[in-house]
């Protein structure tokens, strides 16, 4: 089917500041070529530097970055890097995901919404103010513009029920064939309705290490072919759960009267992932185990260690916004801005290299 918009040229974004030590050697080297690089040892799991050096390095495998040649992507001192900090993010998250190979019940406990949430879009439906929703979009956008695009790597390490069904979701992803239907488009619409900038990476050096590590942990798993069960439980819980957040963003963007192009994505997905939530549940897990009943650990896996990232991130929108102060690391011009007289948490720390990095539109 052909789409009815004009075809954009495909340009990668430009590299990012870097936030640390191992982002910098990272940049340094996507950017000149490898030299000596730092240990990761020492570098917080969770933590800004280690994640955008992650990000960084997963992005070669998706467009790249502008100036950096395309065969950076397979160095094998950037790939010995990448292994460590993907070891290091790893074994955080196992040490706070409690294991358990009991699918079932985690499936269960995914379908139960609560009757009043705490999360950001239950935020955003009753109290967000428009600056917030126009940040929350900013931050989503790391993963919505390449949206479904981290979990078809997991479709060649799958085999009959489980990979067609996968297939059926992810091409309900990419638009049905229709180039316009696809969900990045309908992203970079919104956020175009939201006077955003929906280039490709605009957004990098302003989101936060917890909107890093949730892009971060799909791309892991979808390249390590030992964390396809993993892959898929973390496929699941945005399936299985996105539905009534996407019914509550509407509601919020309905609520502030915003335009009704911005609202088209996550009404899509209100429809869109409850037909998902069946196909997830009784096409890909169910025949999945059955081949493969070893990986019910790794799906569990999956599902807690998206949950424990979901987490972090909504608690560090919730606790930013009742402060009245942006989430951003550089904040939206309609956001609250940050005294210049006072510490101010949203902001990298002065010692950082990107500390005078300018507000993003």
């Amino acid at each position: 089917m052909l789409g009815t918009s004009p075809v954009r040229p495909v340009e990668a974004p430009p590299l990012p500041q870097p936030r640390g030590p191992l982002s910098a050697a990272v940049i340094d080297a996507l950017r000149r070529g490898p030299t000596l690089l730092p240990p990761v040892d020492g570098a917080d799991p969770h933590g800004d530097d280690l994640q955008l050096a992650l990000y960084c390095l997963y992005e070669m495998h998706y467009r790249g970055f502008g100036g950096v040649p395309d065969d950076r992507e397979w160095d094998p001192a950037l790939v010995a890097l990448r292994v460590a900090a993907e070891n290091a993010f790893l074994d955080a998250l196992r040490a706070e995901a409690d294991p358990s190979d009991d699918v079932d019940a985690e499936i269960g406990a995914l379908l139960v919404e609560p009757v009043e949430g705490t999360g950001p879009s239950w935020h955003l439906a009753k109290d967000g103010e428009r600056w917030q929703v126009r940040e929350y979009v900013a931050q989503r956008s790391l993963y919505h513009l390449k949206e479904a695009d981290p979990q078809a790597w997991v479709i060649a390490r799958l085999d009959g029920p489980a990979k067609a069904a996968l297939v059926t979701v992810e091409h309900d992803e990419y638009g049905a064939g229709n180039p316009d239907r696809m969900h990045a488009r309908l992203f970079a619409d919104m956020m175009r309705a939201l006077d955003l900038d929906d280039s490709y990476g605009a957004y990098l050096d302003a989101a936060p290490a917890e909107a890093l590590a949730e892009v971060n942990f799909m791309s892991l798993c979808g390249l390590r072919r030992a964390l396809r069960g993993a892959l898929v439980g973390q496929f699941a819980t945005v399936e299985l759960t996105s539905s009534p957040g996407s019914d509550r963003l509407v509601k919020a963007m309905r609520r502030l009267d915003l335009p009704e192009a911005a609202v088209e994505f996550y009404a899509e997905h209100v429809e869109a992932d409850a037909v998902h939530e069946q196909l997830v549940r009784r096409g890909v897990i169910a025949p999945l185990l059955a081949a493969e009943p070893a990986l019910a650990a790794d799906v569990v896996f999956g599902i807690r260690a998206s949950g424990l990232l979901a987490d972090r991130f909504g608690e560090r929108l919730l606790r930013h916004w009742a402060e009245h102060r942006s989430s951003l690391r550089h904040p939206l011009p309609d956001a609250p801005q940050p005294d210049a007289t006072q510490p101010d948490a949203t902001q990298p720390d002065a010692a950082q290299p990107d500390a005078t990095q300018p507000a993003l539109a």
